[in-house]
C-alpha cells in the first residue's frame, strides 16, 4: 500500500507544492514552504468541527444581548454601550500608544465580576505585575498567561473558560499549522480563527490587540479584520490624548469615539471634551486660523483648522496635511482659485488640525476654505466664530447634518458668532446667544466674514 506524502505549504498565502521550492509561485515569498502532514492538511483545509445544522429563521430564538460593561464609559462607548457576550474585538495602533496600558485596565474591571484570561506573548508575568503595581490595578480573578503557543492558549482557555479573554497582541500567537514564523499575514489568520473557536466553545469574549503599519492599517491580512464583529483604531491626537476609534461594529454604531488622557495611573476618560481640541488665545486670531465644530457620535465639539501657504520651490506645487485627507484640501484650494481668482496653484500648502484630532465629515470644508483664504492674503478670521458648511464644486455652501448639537456646543464653548449655509438659518435663528449669518456660496461668504470683521 502505498504511503501518503506530505506536502510542503507557504506560511505566507497556503499555497502548496509536492515539493520544497525556494520561492513561492503564487506569492513571491522566499523560503516560506514549511513541511504539512496529511493529517495536518486536512485539518487546515477542513476547519475545526462539524457546522452545526441549518435551522428555520422562524424557530431561532434572539437572547436579551446582555452587555458587560466598564467603569471606563469613554471604551463603552466605543464598543456601543459595552460589550456584547461571546464577541470578538480587534483593536490596532502604534507600538507605545497604550494598547497594553488600555486592555490591563479594561481586564482588571472585568476581573471585579469575571473571569478573566490576559495573554500576552511580548511580556513575562513579573512585567505584568509591574505595570499592574504602577497602575494601582488589582487581579481578583484576573489570571495571566505569558506565551505565544497557541496549543498553550487553547489548553488554558479550555481549562478556566473565563468569560473574557484577552490576547495582546495577536502578532505574537505562534501556530504550528500556518508555518513557522510568528506574525505573518497567515499565522494572523490561523491565530484568530482558532483563539475565537476555542473561545466561542466555553462561550467567552475575546480582545486582541495588533499594530498597525506607516500607513496606518492594521498590520496582518484584512481577513483578520473580517474574522472578528468589532474593529478599533487606537490613536495618539495631542501629547497626553489617545481616541479610540471604531472602523466595524456589528453590534453598534462606528460614529462614536472615546477620549481618554494618558497619565500616571493609566487611560483617563475624558467625558467632556467641548473645548479639548480648542486654543484659546489672547487677541485676535492669527492668519490662517478657523474655527468649526464637528460630530461624533452622540457628542459635538469645537476644532480649530490651521492652514499655511508659501511659494513653491519648485514648479509643482504640494499639498501637506495632518488628520485630514491631502485631496481634499486641493479640491476645496481648486473651487477658491476658480470662484475668487486667487492663486493657489503656485503655493504649498499645509493644513493640520489644532490637537490631532482626526476629520472626516465634510462640515468642516468651510473652516478649511476661510483657513485657506486667510492664510493666503495675511488677513485674520473674526475671533469667536464658526464656520458650518460644506463647499460643493460649483462653490456652493450645502447645508449639514445635526445643526442643533453643534450649535449647542457652540454656545458651550463661548462662540458668539457661526457662518452656516442659509437653508440652516431658521434652524440657527432659534439661538439668541449666538448671531447668525446665512450664506449662499464661498464668494459671498469670503466677502460676509471678512467684511463683517473690518
Amino acid at each position: 500500500m502505498a504511503k501518503n506524502k506530505s506536502v510542503f505549504q507557504c506560511s505566507e498565502c497556503s499555497h502548496t507544492e509536492p515539493k520544497w521550492i525556494g520561492r513561492c509561485p503564487n506569492c513571491s515569498s522566499w523560503n516560506s514552504f514549511v513541511e504539512v502532514l496529511p493529517e495536518q492538511k486536512k485539518l487546515v483545509l477542513s476547519g475545526l468541527g462539524d457546522e452545526e445544522k441549518s435551522r428555520l429563521l422562524d424557530d431561532i430564538s434572539v437572547g436579551e444581548g446582555a452587555r458587560l460593561e466598564t467603569s471606563l464609559s469613554e471604551f463603552d462607548r466605543v464598543l456601543g454601550g459595552g460589550l456584547v457576550e461571546e464577541s470578538g474585538i480587534l483593536i490596532g495602533g502604534e507600538p507605545g500608544i497604550g494598547k497594553s496600558t488600555l486592555m490591563l485596565q479594561v481586564a482588571s474591571l472585568y476581573g471585579l465580576n469575571h473571569s478573566v484570561l490576559y495573554v500576552s506573548g511580548e511580556e513575562s508575568a513579573n512585567q505584568i505585575k509591574a505595570r499592574a503595581n504602577r497602575l494601582g490595578i488589582s487581579g481578583k480573578n484576573l489570571s495571566i498567561l505569558a506565551t505565544s503557543s497557541m496549543d498553550l492558549i487553547s489548553a488554558e482557555i479550555s481549562r478556566l473558560r473565563p468569560r473574557i479573554v484577552i490576547v495582546d497582541s495577536v502578532q505574537t500567537v505562534l501556530t504550528r499549522d500556518a508555518g513557522v514564523i510568528p506574525g505573518s499575514p497567515n499565522q494572523i489568520k490561523f491565530a484568530t480563527y482558532e483563539v475565537l473557536n476555542v473561545a466561542s466553545s466555553v462561550k467567552a469574549s475575546v480582545f486582541f490587540t495588533a499594530h498597525v503599519t506607516k500607513e496606518g492599517v492594521i498590520a496582518g491580512p484584512k481577513t483578520a479584520e473580517h474574522m472578528v464583529d468589532t474593529v478599533i483604531y487606537f490613536e495618539q491626537a495631542d501629547n497626553d490624548i489617545r481616541v479610540l476609534r471604531a472602523v466595524k461594529n456589528r453590534f453598534g454604531s462606528i460614529d462614536e469615539i472615546g477620549l481618554f488622557r494618558m497619565s500616571e495611573k493609566g487611560l483617563l476618560p475624558i467625558e467632556n471634551p467641548s473645548a479639548l481640541f480648542l486654543h484659546r488665545r489672547e487677541g485676535e486670531l492669527p492668519a490662517g486660523c478657523a474655527q468649526t465644530l464637528v460630530v461624533e457620535g452622540s457628542r459635538a465639539f469645537a476644532i480649530e483648522i490651521q492652514a499655511l501657504t508659501v511659494s513653491a520651490q519648485s514648479s509643482l506645487s504640494r499639498t501637506f496635511s495632518d488628520k485630514i485627507d491631502s485631496k481634499r484640501i486641493s479640491r476645496i484650494a481648486a473651487v477658491l482659485e476658480k470662484q475668487l481668482g486667487v492663486c493657489f496653484s503656485s503655493q504649498d500648502i499645509y493644513v493640520k488640525v489644532a490637537g490631532g484630532l482626526r476629520v472626516n465629515e465634510f462640515a468642516s470644508d468651510l473652516a478649511i476654505a476661510v483657513a485657506l483664504y486667510s492664510a493666503r492674503t495675511g488677513v485674520p478670521l473674526p475671533s469667536f466664530t464658526a464656520f458650518l458648511g460644506e463647499v460643493s464644486l460649483a462653490g456652493e455652501i450645502m447645508p449639514i447634518p445635526f445643526l442643533q448639537k453643534r450649535l449647542k456646543a457652540a454656545s458651550e464653548s463661548g462662540f458668539q458668532t457661526v457662518f452656516a449655509a442659509q437653508q440652516d438659518n431658521q434652524k440657527l435663528a432659534a439661538s439668541d446667544k449666538i448671531k447668525i449669518f446665512p450664506l449662499k456660496n464661498i464668494k459671498e461668504s469670503i466677502a460676509k466674514i471678512f467684511n463683517t470683521k473690518s
